[in-house]
């Protein structure tokens, strides 16, 4: 997430009992293992999704 600093204002990992977790972007609620997808995330599944909200015209943050 690094990559983005450059246009993230808030993100925010709220976690829960039995692994359990959300994870918003500027109060937009990206995936939940409670509601919104009902599983645990694959590896890299959230930076996937992160890359889809911001869309593909933004790019990564300079090293």
């Amino acid at each position: 997430m690094s990559r983005y600093q450059h246009v993230i204002t808030s993100c925010t990992l709220i976690t829960g009992s039995g692994g359990a977790f959300e994870f918003t972007v500027n109060g937009e609620l990206l995936y939940s293992k409670l509601s919104k997808q009902r599983r645990h995330a694959d590896a890299g599944e959230i930076l996937a999704l992160f890359r889809e909200y911001i869309g593909s015209g933004v790019m990564e943050y300079p090293q």
